[in-house]
């Protein structure tokens, strides 16, 4: 069967494009963010059920399930489907997303080897798909270190060329330590002088009149010009080694993912259908999410016509009551191909519209493929298509007033609307003259009903009522339940009777004059004021019949309740009698004992007593008034012990009997077995887990959001546009592909004008002192500072910066010597002059 295409204006009408965004903000890829706009309506039950069957194992698994991946969904599919063309090589920063999917799909698949076979069938098969080369893993793991960065061990190579570069830069800050010795002890340099630096460059400051017999180039004079700085040239040659070993770097590393994206070409088409299963999961991972957040369960699909919605509940109203502290009232309705069209009538705001867009919100999300906030025991029909006439359709540009919109969706509805469509009408036939509008609101209501269309339709028109209490009549009536002692509405649905308008009462709880009323009422006519009075007479009554009803149900449930009882006694009676039974032959046996041994002292008194009769007969005696009193005892406490029983037994079958002629009279009629709803469901598992290479984050000190470019135990580095930062993990937070589409978005849409961003930059600069002072500071904190300093000279464009951090065992020098090498941006990290602070400060310039 075709599926129903995309309607914007329908999702809107209904509230769906609010839930399609919910779902959406879930997604942690743009593959699953995209599958979300994608997914459209459907009307082939078996896809339908499909769907839902994915959703809900997954709803499950989020609810049940600690070891199930929740974190390390990123998006791999672009470099991949590039990288499957000759010659292609991939990036550092995509080979880390790659280890980041690879992992993700090694715990999802031992997740699902570790289940029992027939839990969670649809998911496992659905995964099977997914395919994982610990080959691959390997060499990545090989290549990158934990932290993203190239390993030394990478390759041979690049061990050697890392290896020689530490060299250099040893022997470099040596042998100007050296150089500066000499020319201090030759008099080409004064003996309180220090190496100087200029632009990244360690310089000899020579006295001007000895520059020519100090090998090297003049970089820089001073402002005198009575001192040269001079670059040696053995120090020149040195750079320039160490710069050629950084290009040999560049290529050895540049050479090792080329090698690297060779061995991957083959295995990359399973590993594009791996990067889509995942996708998959995570698009219908942020449908569970939702799901969970509204309560929602899979209802059962049914192929009898019948539509039974129980306790339904409007997803975007229960959230809305639930932030000004109300509950919303469930709604059940059902519908047959008997009785196929509900007829809502009753006050104004009295919940007639809510009632409407629930019904067709709900059937659009089942069809959609989403769980519904119903009970699960909810029976679903499948509709070929939902049409909706709701709210005012007027339209200056189409020339169309509210009437003449709601004729023109009633051409089309007409036009296509068959039993296997739902019709959704607000207020039939409102808009116009009330006599005209009634009569062609009926026909159409006539038209529909003899099509068999399914459909809930809003009124205030007494022939519609009344149509629907015809004999023969598709339609069934439904009635808001209204407070007439209070004038509020209720918000609770009542099928089978035709709702009132209350019009009078509001009236006068509105304070209009009784004169008025009474005018009015006169004017509206007896027939109609009497049937308004029977109306409320029948809600009375039926209300007051709904209240015996629940004290019924309430009385069968404490009699199930009190049977309950009984039977865990009689159980308990039955279990005790055993245990009296065995006490009874234990002590039997002790009586017999005890017997025996009266006997033989009977016995041997008749012989001591050599047989004189009078002993005899006295032995004989005693021994007869035992055994009679034993006989006794015994008989007396077992008649006991069998009364007590026989009694139980007794009340229990009277009390059995009694319920079963209640039922009887009852017509056998039974409690209320609807399922409960999912309002004590457990709640949404969120997406938890250490951050991965390609995830996007949220600075929380500043509000920016960025992508993970390496992650450590303590640290994450993170790409904000052009700059790349490197903070703890406590100071960024895990946001959804599409919350980072709408940061950068506002971004863009915020940006003020170059002049503006000039003058800011100029201002800062002005500020910024291009020296900052770590002497004191943990290693820890000290990284975080001169990592927002670094970045702060990067963006103002400065040459060159001081770090000033002591000598002491050089440790601290060591890690920011580190960091800043690893800092994009930066063109060289040295020791300051021996004269400036030597090792314990370090000169950073920028490229």
């Amino acid at each position: 069967m075709a599926d129903q295409m995309r309607d914007i204006k329908l999702e809107a009408k209904l509230g769906f494009d609010r839930v399609r965004k919910s779902i959406e903000d879930r997604c942690s890829t743009e593959y699953a963010a995209d599958r979300v706009s994608r997914e459209e309506f459907s009307s082939d039950p078996a896809e339908i059920r499909h769907r839902l069957v994915l959703t809900d194992e997954m709803r499950l698994i989020l609810m049940f399930e600690e070891s199930f991946p929740t974190s390390g969904y990123i998006d791999t599919l672009p470099f991949l489907r590039i990288l499957a063309q000759e010659g292609s090589n991939i990036d550092l920063h995509s080979l880390g997303k790659l280890r980041t999917m690879t992992e993700t799909s090694r715990k999802i698949l031992a997740f699902f080897s570790s289940i029992k076979d027939g839990v969670y069938p649809a998911l496992k098969r659905m995964t099977s798909k997914i395919n994982v080369f610990p080959e691959v893993s390997r060499r990545i793991d090989a290549i990158l270190d934990k932290t993203g960065n190239v390993k030394d061990t990478a390759s041979d190579a690049l061990y050697e060329i890392r290896r020689q570069i530490k060299d250099k830069e040893g022997a470099i800050s040596k042998r100007m330590n050296s150089i500066l010795k000499k020319a201090q002890t030759d008099g080409y340099v004064d003996s309180d002088a220090g190496i100087a630096v200029r632009e990244g460059k360690m310089l000899l400051p020579v006295n001007s009149a000895f520059k020519r017999r100090v090998p090297g180039f003049v970089f820089d004079e001073s402002s005198t010009g009575k001192t040269s700085f001079i670059q040696p040239a053995e120090i020149v040659e040195l750079e320039n080694e160490i710069s050629e070993l950084n290009f040999a770097q560049t290529r050895e590393i540049a050479r090792i993912l080329s090698e690297f994206s060779d061995f991957l070409r083959p295995y990359v088409p399973e590993l594009i259908s791996s990067a889509e299963c995942l996708g998959e999961i995570d698009f219908i991972m942020a449908k569970a999410q939702v799901a969970l957040d509204y309560i929602a369960g899979m209802p059962v699909i049914a192929d009898n016509g019948e539509m039974n919605l129980r306790k339904a509940r409007h997803p975007l109203l229960e959230k809305a009551l639930k932030r000004e502290g109300k509950q919303i009232v469930p709604l059940t309705i059902t519908l047959t191909p008997a009785k196929h069209i509900l007829l809502i009538s009753g006050p104004n705001a009295g919940g007639k519209s809510v009632c409407l867009k629930t019904t067709g919100l709900l059937q659009y999300m089942f069809q959609w493929g989403m769980l519904i906030p119903t009970s699960e025991s909810s029976e679903m029909v499948v509709f070929d298509r939902i049409m909706v006439d709701i709210g005012d359709g007027q339209s200056i540009d189409n020339d169309l007033s509210t009437y003449s919109s709601f004729l023109d969706t009633m051409k089309e509805v007409l036009s296509t609307a068959t039993d296997k469509t739902l019709v959704l009408i607000d207020e039939l036939g409102s808009g116009t003259e009330p006599t005209a509008g009634g009569a062609i609101a009926e026909a159409i209501l006539a038209e529909l009903d003899r099509r068999g269309v399914y459909g809930v339709i809003t009124t205030h028109y007494t022939n519609l009522k009344l149509y629907a209490s015809g004999q023969g009549s598709g339609v069934v009536n439904g009635a808001m339940q209204f407070d007439a002692k209070n004038i509020v509405p209720l918000f609770k649905l009542d099928i089978g009777l035709p709702g009132n308008s209350f019009a009078f009462e509001l009236a006068r709880k509105m304070g209009l004059p009784e004169a008025i009323i009474k005018d009015a009422e006169q004017r509206a006519g007896e027939d109609f004021v009497g049937m308004e009075r029977n109306l409320r007479k029948i809600v009375r009554n039926r209300r007051a019949l709904d209240e015996k009803l629940e004290k019924i149900r309430n009385t069968d449930k404490t009699l199930e309740n009190i049977t309950g009882k009984y039977q865990k006694e009689l159980e308990g009676i039955q279990q005790k009698k055993k245990e009296i039974l065995d006490q009874a032959r234990k002590e039997a046996e002790e009586i017999v004992k005890g017997a025996n041994r009266q006997v033989e002292n009977t016995i041997r008194t008749i012989k001591e007593s050599q047989a004189e009769k009078e002993k005899t007969t006295e032995a004989r005696k005693e021994l007869q008034n035992f055994l009679g009193a034993l006989a006794g005892a015994k008989l007396q406490e077992e008649k006991n012990k069998e009364d007590y029983l026989e009694n139980k037994l007794k009340k229990l079958a009277q009390h059995k009997q009694k319920e079963k002629e209640r039922k009887a009279r009852r017509g056998g009629s039974k409690p209320d077995t609807s399922a409960p709803d999912l309002q004590d469901a457990p709640t949404e598992k969120q997406r938890t887990g250490p951050l991965s290479v390609g995830e996007k984050v949220r600075i929380k000190d500043n509000g920016m959001v960025g992508e993970v470019s390496l992650v450590s135990n303590k640290a994450v580095t993170v790409i904000v546009g052009n700059v790349s930062t490197k903070m703890p993990l406590s100071k960024v937070e895990r946001i959804s592909s599409n919350e980072y589409r709408s940061a950068m978005k506002e971004v863009r849409d915020s940006r003020p004008s170059t002049i503006v961003q000039d003058a800011a930059l100029a201002e800062r600069k002005l500020a910024f002192k291009p020296e900052i002072d770590v002497r004191g500071e943990r290693v820890n904190d000290a990284l975080e500072i001169v990592m927002k300093f670094i970045d702060d000279a990067i963006m103002l464009n400065m040459s060159s910066v001081r770090i000033v951090h002591g000598k002491g065992t050089g440790a601290l020098r060591d890690e920011i010597q580190r960091f800043v090498k690893a800092t994009p941006g930066v063109a060289s990290v040295k020791d300051e002059h021996i004269q400036f602070g030597g090792t314990g400060v370090t000169i950073v310039t920028f490229e």
